[in-house]
């Protein structure tokens, strides 16, 4: 069997100091990608900053053979964004591969939720991605290449008690993702979404006896899968943790059309409208609202 290589492709992982971060960037550079580990350092909650955790990451992956870079900057800012896909620049040239994997947790029950704890969630992993993406997007599409990898989770796309700022920054990655696949597909740039469970240290207190079985090395074949060549797939998201990998989607039902629609027609068809036999999975906007007029026509 053919093994999968990224020689000469080079790969911005962005929160790759430790965790899932770290074995993206591991795997990648084993793979023969020329790799940028960033990683500001900060505490979980994004506070703080150390730069010797990115650069121990470089040294890992330097002394197993790889060539890496390390970088510092912050993805919450769009100075810190150019400054990361620039050091990519700066030492190889050209940018293939963006994994937004940078994140921090400010949980609270939603009663209890100041700005202080909901902005700087929203600006380091939604406002993160669009900071880091932008500046290598640009250069993507003049080469007519690229990958892109965003960190969503569960807590967003099926919810979670006490995440609301987590859970709606990370339902915004899937939105962001599947309108970088629509305007990415004549440029042969590719956009996924993975939605991962692994032992970290940002779930390490959540996990419980489970956690073991979560190792984040058992996450990176998919985010490397979505970040090859070889990967024909746009605008999807995948489930992946302890091992297991499963395709999530947004489904449209059938529905119930009434040209003089009422209320009292939503109340009476209300189950019909719910029922999800014959879902439909539109691939974007023009498919879903050619739903609409194939059914009102």
């Amino acid at each position: 069997m053919t093994q999968l290589t990224y020689d000469g492709k080079v790969a911005v992982i962005t929160g790759a100091g430790g965790g899932l971060g770290r074995q993206h960037a591991l795997l990648l550079a084993k793979r023969g990608a020329l790799v940028v580990v960033n990683d500001l350092g900060g505490s979980i909650d994004g506070t703080g900053e150390n730069a010797s955790a990115a650069q121990k990451v470089v040294d890992e992956i330097v002394a197993a053979g790889g060539e890496a870079v390390a970088n510092h900057d912050s993805v919450s800012t769009p100075e810190g964004g150019e400054g990361i896909i620039q050091t990519a620049i700066d030492a190889y040239g050209r940018v293939d591969i963006v994994i937004n994997n940078a994140g921090i947790l400010r949980d609270k029950t939603f009663h209890n939720m100041t700005p202080d704890l909901v902005d700087p969630v929203i600006d380091v992993h939604l406002k993160g991605a669009f900071n880091v993406t932008r500046p290598a997007w640009i250069r993507m599409r003049e080469q007519g290449y690229g990958r892109i990898v965003s960190t969503s989770s569960a807590a967003g796309i099926f919810g979670n008690f006490g995440q609301a700022n987590y859970g709606a920054a990370k339902m915004g990655l899937v939105g962001f993702s599947r309108v970088l696949a629509a305007e990415g597909a004549k440029y042969n740039i590719k956009a996924n979404v993975i939605a991962p469970l692994a032992l970290t240290r940002m779930t390490e207190n959540l996990m419980g006896a489970l956690g073991e079985k979560l190792d984040p090395a058992l996450v990176t074949p998919i985010v490397a899968w979505l970040a090859h060549e070889d990967c024909d797939v746009s605008g999807e998201i995948y489930s992946v943790g302890g091992g297991r990998v499963a395709r999530v989607f947004l489904g449209e039902t059938v529905g119930y059309v009434n040209p003089n629609l009422t209320l009292e027609d939503i109340r009476d068809n209300w189950a019909q409208i719910r029922n999800t036999d014959g879902y439909v999975i539109p691939a974007n906007l023009p498919e879903e609202t050619a739903l609409f007029f194939n059914a009102i026509k």
